[in-house]
């Protein structure tokens, strides 16, 4: 289209030039210069030809005469290009002081001022002058705002000044920001609590690419459990919980956070079922304990699931563990005792040898429960812990002894 556009140009131009050339062909004209008391006459063509011939000549003086000038800005810009080039490139191998010179000297030129500074600022805060990244931030300027707020942003959050980075990328000369601004506008909004706000971000960090789909998915998580847990009231919890997609209403951080915020609400029903509901679709341990710590009544209800869940997953220390909490509560040592020794001999940690230390102390049994809390601190520590005294082998045995685990199709699961 362009090539075609072309031709037709110079074909026009072309038969405008023949029209005139034959219009002056057939009245050449006439043409009289007067100057410093002479006459000076001559056609119309070679009147325009003589002008056409002083234009160039102008021209060629012109650039004769700029020539040196123009081959010193070319020079400066290429020592410019070559000073960026090494810059990053000494940025990339950590020789800070090297860099920030580097870039410095590059930014002198206004093509590379905005990149040049933004590097050095870089460089800068990599060595720890906090002053001398501010300065080169602050003399870019108005040149290019919205990179300049990004590299204020990145300090500010660096520093730990998130409200500081969040007025920074708000601010109207930073509008519209690009996709690094959004990830840190995003990250500034979940440090200051505003999570909700953050993970509203997230349709537009998806539509501008702004991170990998494995990136923007931890983020995504990240986000809705905090704003879970921020939830100021019921209301505000139950609109988050069902606006999150089916899979986060599964994934046990969120549903943690949920049930966790619930509970505080004294919404037990919704604390408890959402955890029902979740370890009924997927099996995790943490929250397979965390169903047993929940600060609800209900222990009959609680107690009667975990015991539906028990025959599927009888190696679980977590479920054991919540087993025996819910016994306890109910005033049941004997069997919260009985699903303590189980748990711990299928790896139970440190929780579940404090719970058995705080069932032999409310029993009165102070000596065992020194004991239990002891090696609590050993298991927390990483340390090898010390069998508990008057256990004989049959009770070790049956505390280690489980029903075999198969799956749906009646496949034997290797325990973890």
């Amino acid at each position: 289209m362009n090539l075609f556009r072309n031709v037709l140009f110079w074909i026009v131009l072309a038969l405008v030039g023949a029209l005139v050339a034959q219009l002056l062909v057939l009245d050449p004209g006439y043409v009289l210069v007067r100057y410093g008391g002479n006459d000076y006459t001559t056609n119309v063509p070679k009147a325009i030809a003589l002008l056409v011939v002083a234009l160039a000549v102008l021209w060629l003086l012109w650039k004769l005469a700029t020539l040196p000038f123009v081959a010193m800005r070319r020079h400066r810009r290429k020592q410019s290009r070559a000073r960026l080039i090494d810059g990053i490139d000494a940025v990339h191998r950590g020789e800070w002081t090297r860099a920030e010179k580097l870039l410095e000297q590059a930014a002198q030129e206004p093509d590379a001022l905005a990149v040049g500074r933004i590097g050095a600022a870089r460089a800068a805060m990599a060595r720890g002058d906090e002053t001398a990244a501010r300065a080169h931030l602050t003399a870019i300027g108005t040149a290019n705002p919205a990179s300049r707020a990004i590299a204020e942003a990145e300090l500010a959050l660096a520093q730990g000044r998130a409200s500081e980075a969040l007025s920074i990328l708000d601010a109207p000369s930073a509008t519209p920001l690009p996709p690094r601004g959004l990830v840190l506008r995003g990250e500034a909004l979940a440090l200051l609590g505003r999570s909700g706000e953050a993970y509203g971000t997230l349709g537009a960090l998806r539509q501008q690419q702004a991170l990998s789909n494995e990136r923007l998915g931890a983020l995504e998580a990240q986000w809705a459990a905090a704003s879970l847990r921020e939830a100021a009231d019921a209301n505000v919890l139950a609109d988050r919980w069902e606006a999150l997609p089916k899979p986060l209403r599964n994934d046990p951080a969120a549903v943690a956070a949920y049930a966790e915020r619930a509970a505080a609400m004294r919404w037990d029903e919704a604390a408890s079922k959402s955890i029902e509901q979740a370890l009924d679709a997927q099996w995790d341990e943490s929250l397979a304990a965390l169903y047993g710590r929940l600060p609800v009544n209900q222990f009959e209800q609680r107690r009667a699931t975990a015991e539906r869940w028990l025959p599927a997953h009888p190696a679980s220390p977590a479920l054991l563990l919540t087993l025996a909490r819910l016994s306890r509560a109910q005033g049941q040592w004997p069997q919260a005792e009985q699903y303590l020794h189980r748990a711990l001999a299928q790896g139970g940690n440190s929780e579940a040898w404090e719970e058995l230390g705080d069932g032999f102390a409310g029993s009165g049994e102070e000596k065992l429960a020194r004991h239990c809390y002891a090696n609590a601190l050993r298991a927390a520590r990483g340390e090898a812990t010390q069998p508990l005294p008057g256990r004989d082998m049959r009770q070790t045995i049956f505390d280690q002894a489980v029903v075999e685990e198969r799956d749906a199709h009646g496949v034997p699961r290797l325990r973890e």
